[in-house]
């Protein structure tokens, strides 16, 4: 099957900064990305229906004879049969619609554009949709226990007799609550499994004094410092260092935050740094709704949210301690530093800090991201050097 994951124009404004740098599929919530869940639920072979920019990496393979399946990127699939196979039992240009919204089509790539659909058929039932940067954390306790539901235990490590473990290591159904990978290693932690379970990647690491309340996803590569304290529904992507305080916290990939500070209701891209000591509020001081700044609109918008912290574009940066107001957002390749608050919205390619703002420019924006991913034995392309020059010509009309 030739499943394509397209990216919803209105839906992926909404979800800048994040988007800025890839397709939505590719956003990771619970222990997987949106992409590698279909991939279980739904078997094919996967490509991208996005921006143009982003289509010299995230390309799009059309099957010439029309046996084409559009899925929306934003759309979790919840591992769920009954969506499953409303989208096989459509027939050549049909779409499914889920609250005014197509939500999939089958049928070649010029009647998807044009919207011509030769019938739309209704799906009333529940479905996930990340609409919003803050449905990422919002989501992600529950992605975490779906996820985990399909993971195979039968080659977890038995838990060191170094670690406490507070609660069943079994559910009711006799499944284990607790997935340590081959290679990964835990010792000297306390793991809390009442409230959901704990996935340990592959060669990660939790290191000793570590204090982890699931349900949690540590995926492959990534670490846990020393005395780390990580509350229930957070996930720390592959190849990120994280130490300090996390609470409801979603970081990508090769992301670090390596040290002391607190973290909590936040979404962190790749090849991120926070520095020693930085913390970011996730709740105001009067305690009212957070409003956060929406791209598209160019203004902030309302929430019913009470609780919402930083969200950071790829390859941004904080200096040792930085102070982040609730509900920052930080777009692709800042680098923040100073004292001081700096602003709750800092566009991208922006260095500075409460003081102001300069413009980073693109051969100082090359050099530090060839440096960070070298030193994860990744190679800044000329291909990511062109996506870059394209937001960078973008970013300053969502200012």
């Amino acid at each position: 099957m030739n499943i394509i994951l397209f990216d919803a124009h209105e839906v992926r404004e909404n979800l800048l900064p994040l988007s800025f740098t890839r397709p939505v599929a590719e956003f990771r919530v619970g222990i997987t990305t949106i992409r590698q869940k279909w991939e279980k639920v739904l078997p094919g072979n996967y490509s991208y229906l996005t921006e143009d920019y982003l289509s010299k990496k995230y390309a799009m393979t059309l099957n010439e004879s029309g046996e084409n399946l559009f899925v929306a990127g934003h759309i979790v699939p919840d591992y769920s049969a009954e969506f499953k196979d409303a989208l096989l039992t459509l027939q050549e240009g049909e779409a499914l619609i889920c609250a005014g919204e197509t939500v999939a089509y089958k049928g070649d790539l010029e009647s998807f554009v044009a919207k011509s659909y030769s019938a739309e058929k209704e799906w009333n039932g529940k479905l996930t949709a990340i609409h919003y940067v803050y449905d990422i954390f919002l989501n992600n306790g529950s992605q975490i226990a779906k996820d985990f539901a399909e993971v195979d235990c039968s080659d977890s490590q038995q838990l060191s007799s170094t670690n406490i473990l507070i609660g069943d290591a079994v559910d009711a159904a006799g499944k284990p609550r607790l997935y340590i990978a081959p290679g990964a290693t835990v010792e000297g932690a306390i793991i809390n499994l009442k409230g959901g379970p704990i996935y340990i990647g592959a060669d990660a690491e939790v290191m000793e004094g570590s204090c982890l309340r699931g349900p949690i996803a540590l995926c492959e590569h990534a670490v846990f410092n020393m005395g780390t304290k990580v509350y229930p529904d957070t996930t720390v992507g592959p190849w990120s260092k994280v130490g300090g305080e996390l609470n409801n916290a979603v970081i990508f990939g090769y992301s670090n935050k390596a040290h002391d500070g607190f973290l909590g209701n936040a979404v962190i891209g790749e090849w991120c740094n926070l520095g020693a000591d930085c913390v970011a509020s996730n709740l105001k001081n009067d305690y009212s709704k957070v409003r956060v700044w929406n791209y598209p609109t160019h203004r902030f918008q309302r929430t019913d949210l009470q609780f919402c912290g930083l969200i950071m574009g790829d390859h941004s940066k904080a200096g040792i301690n930085t102070m982040f107001n609730t509900a920052t957002v930080v777009g692709v390749g800042c680098n923040i530093h100073g004292s001081g608050f700096p602003r709750t919205f800092i566009p991208s390619f922006s260095e500075g800090g409460a003081a102001g703002f300069n413009d980073v420019q693109l051969t100082k924006f090359y050099d530090i991201a060839e440096r960070v991913m070298a030193r994860r034995h990744k190679e800044l392309t000329d291909v990511d050097r062109q996506i870059f020059e394209a937001i960078y010509n973008i970013a300053d009309t969502y200012k």
